[in-house]
């Protein structure tokens, strides 16, 4: 089987999240000189298979089989690889079945290898991620089997295949705010206390503004309101308390502390709760690791374009990956039509994938 057909066979199963579409069991299957570990978690399935080549490093690929919803008005079968206008459309072309389909063909055709390589793969990652990769790598620390490299092949180029990879995430921390005021006729506002007029008076200085100045691979960490309500739908009474939202896309220099002590420092005098949650911890791999070293090698070879190592974006499981300590870059095809309407890709870009995969596996 030639990459793009198996790209062909990936997109045709509806693996909605949590549902892997039996892609788990067909890559066993494909993959059978390959040990395989599965690790079903409640609805989440997990597959670790791997082959031990000789004595060596542990160089592993990471990514997920599953996809969000289709969605409606899409001008082909979302679930049937279709070639139009030189794009080939489908749900999953970009994220992230051509990343699927390059390095399982990558590790397939591998015929001799410095060491060990595996996949680790999931159904839950466009979902909770409670259950996917992070209990994989739990479990590959309680048997001593964690990799020493993991590519995840996220789609991360930008304006040309080859132009950019991701040696790093930002965090995500959530803010939910309740500013307390005191319920009150809108003819007497003297008699109460409004919670909207006590925010708007502090408001500008807050949305929008960055908490740190970020540094050469993070842009700046700011406070980005995603929500407020108030009162009780009517015109003549003012409301009790306000419940704002926010969110906080950090870098390394910025933690909760910081996010309270900015929260603090503009609410003073005010009666408000302030609860913060961390949804992903902000990370970045050394950019003279072998791993990026080596994919940057790899993709200069294929494309003659050297790579800028990015930072951008949202989240992915390469920021479990990172919390065990191993070296995790993201690497795929261009990444501008992912969970849209018509997503797409090319059939050059998922060759040239599985080329820069080859050409990695070769270099280790």
């Amino acid at each position: 089987m030639e990459v793009l057909e198996l790209f062909k066979k990936l997109i045709t199963s509806k693996s909605e999240t949590p549902d892997d579409g039996g892609l788990l069991d067909f890559i066993q299957c494909y993959l059978p000189e390959y040990t395989a570990k599965r690790i079903d978690i409640e609805d989440t399935k997990n597959l670790f298979i791997y082959k031990k080549f000789a004595e060596g490093e542990h160089l592993c690929f990471a990514g997920h089989v599953d996809v969000v919803p289709a969605g409606e008005n899409w001008d082909t079968n979302p679930y049937e690889l279709v070639e139009k206008d030189g794009y080939l459309y489908g749900r999953g072309t970009q994220d992230m079945k051509s990343g699927l389909a390059a390095f399982i063909q990558a590790v397939h055709d591998a015929k001799e290898f410095q060491g060990t390589l595996s996949l680790l793969l999931t159904s839950d990652e466009e979902g909770d991620a409670k259950h996917g990769t992070i209990k994989v790598l739990e479990y590959l620390k309680e048997i001593s089997s964690l990799p020493d490299a993991v590519v995840v092949a996220e789609p991360t180029c930008e304006l040309a295949f080859g132009d950019a990879i991701k040696v790093g995430r930002r965090g995500s921390i959530n803010g939910y705010l309740t500013l307390k005021g005191k319920q009150g006729h809108a003819a007497y506002p003297e008699k109460a206390i409004n919670p909207i007029h006590s925010l708007s008076r502090v408001l500008g200085n807050m949305a929008g503004v960055n908490i740190d100045d970020g540094d050469e691979f993070f842009a700046p960490s700011k406070f980005v309101v995603t929500d407020i309500r108030s009162g009780m739908q009517v015109t003549n009474v003012t409301p009790n308390e306000l419940k704002m939202m926010f969110n906080v896309r950090n870098t390394t220099l910025t933690t909760q502390k910081e996010v309270k002590m900015f929260v603090d420092k503009h609410l003073v005098g005010l009666d408000y709760e302030l609860e913060l949650t961390q949804g992903s911890y902000p990370f970045r791999t050394n950019t003279s690791s072998k791993v990026v070293q080596n994919i940057d090698k790899a993709i200069e070879k294929v494309t003659g374009i050297k790579p800028k190592h990015s930072t951008a974006g949202g989240t992915s499981d390469a920021r479990f990956v990172a919390l065990f300590g191993v070296d995790v870059i993201e690497f795929g095809v261009k990444n501008d039509s992912i969970h849209a309407i018509n997503e797409r890709t090319t059939a050059d870009e998922v060759e040239n994938l599985y080329k820069v995969f080859r050409e990695l596996i070769s270099l280790w």
